[in-house]
């Protein structure tokens, strides 16, 4: 498929299902809505934080997710009322009919403002009826003081 100035048509409509699932990825992580975030991953699809296991399919990444949520937090540390995330220089690097390779900033703003920033990188393939994450990488480049996030 093509790149600059020159996209053909169905790459035009690759684009745009793979921007839906970032958008949708997004949407649910800032709503803890776990079911819809793990949605958005192929069925062998791999969320993977830096200095972390992977966890593997829908189901794994789901409830990996809640073990973290629900798990011990340092007494003074309270949950966020609000998460946004921020997504920035959304790069296509590659795309096919099978794959879109990708890569974007991130910033995500608790009740402390910026709480933390990074990278995500990823490999989405086509599913049933959109573009499902093979494989997301998450790099945390940086914590706030008093992240409400932070390990």
């Amino acid at each position: 498929m093509g790149t600059g100035p020159h996209i053909q048509p169905d790459e035009l409509a690759i684009r745009e299902s793979v921007r839906q699932t970032l958008a949708d990825y997004t949407a649910a992580t800032d709503s803890f809505d776990l079911a819809a975030l793990a949605a958005c991953f192929a069925p062998d699809g791999v969320l993977q934080f830096d200095g972390s296991e992977p966890l593997t399919g829908p189901d794994e990444i789901r409830a990996g997710l809640a073990a973290q949520l629900s798990g011990p937090r340092d007494p003074g540390r309270r949950m966020p009322t609000h998460v946004r995330h921020y997504v920035s220089s959304i790069r296509f690097a590659a795309v096919s009919a099978d794959r879109a390779e990708v890569s974007s900033y991130f910033a995500v703003h608790t009740d402390v403002g910026r709480d933390h920033w990074g990278r995500y990188r990823d490999v989405l393939v086509p599913g049933a009826d959109r573009w499902l994450f093979a494989s997301r990488r998450i790099k945390v480049d940086g914590f706030a003081p008093g992240s409400l996030m932070a390990p």
